[in-house]
């Protein structure tokens, strides 16, 4: 079949194809949005999915949103925007604001979760997520029930111990599973010649027993092609795959870090010139899904929703200073003042 209908062919349709393309603008209109609001000092701090849009989205549309678990990773505002999350749903996290349905504001930007969507809570110390992942994993199996569980995280975690004893133990029992890590080259700001002795993250998964897979991340059709492979093995008994998506941050690793200290504006402005929404949009006009004009409308549409989330979460109340110590202390206590 022509490469001109790629999404035909691996069991996409034409309104899928362009849902994909519209989360990943999205995801970038509200990254965006939040670098404005932090450099004018109205939110405190930005960790960005800039440059690893194509990657979530590709995963995002490999999985079942009404039945497969995820536990993210910091980064994956457009998968979880694909999970049912919204721009002012982020927003409202942004500004702490206790409407957030990620924590009530308590916990910082891009620390998502949403039981009600089945998005497991991450927390701040990297690699966490990932053992919960697989504990998900092991209840699906032990229970019967015919769900996956989807876990990622960046290049510089998979050498965490997190890591390492979750994809040991989902080896060993093979779990319905998928690692995704998203390798976007830096870590923080170590690149991943100085992280990893082997070539690729994925080589890793050897060790473990179980498959593992290297992908151009910045392909959300590709990656959407290997990720769907992995879902159907996981949910037939297969095991657990590792699937490394290559990608790049074209951003700073946060908005407290200055990434000229360790990479040229040449390399990032030439990695730009490779961006996954740059690549899917050329591919839609390509078939004719997609014009110039329709294209306009749909980013004003996306800032249009952007606009509004961010004057809603702006004005939004602030939490009752009496709540602060709910979650931390005993309910009881707090509720009669013992």
């Amino acid at each position: 079949m022509a490469d001109k209908v790629r999404h035909i062919e691996l069991g996409l349709t034409d309104q899928q194809v362009l849902d994909m393309y519209w989360y990943m603008v999205l995801a970038r209109t509200v990254d965006e949005r939040m670098w404005l609001l932090n450099r004018a000092g109205k939110i405190p701090f930005v960790i960005s999915c800039q440059g690893q849009e194509g990657a979530q989205a590709g995963a995002g549309f490999a999985l079942d949103p009404s039945k497969d678990y995820i536990a993210p990773y910091y980064r994956d505002l457009c998968l979880v925007l694909i999970y049912g999350h919204t721009a002012k749903s982020e927003l409202l996290s942004a500004f702490g604001k206790p409407e957030d349905p990620n924590s009530g504001g308590r916990q910082m930007p891009g620390h998502f979760g949403d039981r009600k969507r089945r998005i497991i809570t991450g927390s701040s110390p990297v690699g966490t997520q990932i053992p919960h992942a697989v504990g998900a994993a092991l209840a699906a199996k032990m229970r019967g029930e015919d769900f996956v569980a989807y876990v990622s995280f960046g290049e510089g975690t998979s050498n965490q111990g997190d890591f390492h004893e979750a994809a040991n133990f989902a080896g060993i029992h093979k779990l319905p599973v998928i690692f995704f890590c998203e390798n976007n080259r830096y870590a923080i700001s170590v690149p991943e010649s100085k992280q990893l002795a082997c070539k690729n993250v994925a080589d890793r998964a050897a060790g473990y027993g179980f498959e593992g897979v290297v992908v151009d991340g910045m392909d959300p059709l590709e990656v959407y092609r290997v990720m769907k492979a992995a879902v159907e093995k996981a949910r037939n008994g297969g095991g657990p795959t590792l699937v490394e998506a290559k990608t790049y941050r074209l951003v700073p690793h946060s908005s407290d870090d200055d990434d000229r200290s360790y990479r040229t504006r040449e390399e990032v402005e030439e990695a730009k010139r490779g961006d996954s929404i740059v690549r899917l949009k050329q591919y839609l006009l390509d078939v004719g899904l997609l014009t110039e004009e329709k294209d306009a409308a749909l980013r004003k549409k996306a800032l249009d929703e952007v606009n509004e989330a961010t004057a809603y979460a702006e004005k939004a109340p602030h939490a009752d200073p009496a709540t602060l110590t709910h979650y931390v202390y005993a309910e009881e206590a707090v509720h009669h003042g013992r």
